[in-house]
């Protein structure tokens, strides 16, 4: 169990890392399409941090019902962030071609 939530916290820091990496560089970017390439990624990376972020929430602490809406909010939240990166990601990798 308890290594499970190292697990899992390593991820949410490793994950955590990307969305500032890509944040920083959407922000310094001067061209449009590199710029929303970034910030796609960053969606995505952010995205995958929310679900970690809810399963933590919801399974390895104490029975809550707000730990539990909660982590429902941050998984939809999480969900809605990794589907727009990965289509906004397609639309401007196609226009960087």
């Amino acid at each position: 169990m308890h290594a499970i939530q190292l697990i899992l916290f390593i991820l949410i820091c490793l994950l955590l890392g990307f969305t500032v990496y890509y944040s920083i560089r959407s922000r310094r970017e001067p061209d449009a399409a590199k710029r929303g390439l970034y910030t796609a990624r960053m969606n995505i990376f952010m995205g995958l941090m929310l679900v970690l972020l809810a399963i933590t929430q919801i399974f390895f602490f104490s029975e809550s019902s707000f730990r539990r809406i909660f982590g429902t909010v941050l998984v939809l939240i999480g969900v809605f962030n990794v589907f727009v990166g990965i289509r906004n990601h397609g639309h401007f990798d196609r226009l960087l071609r």
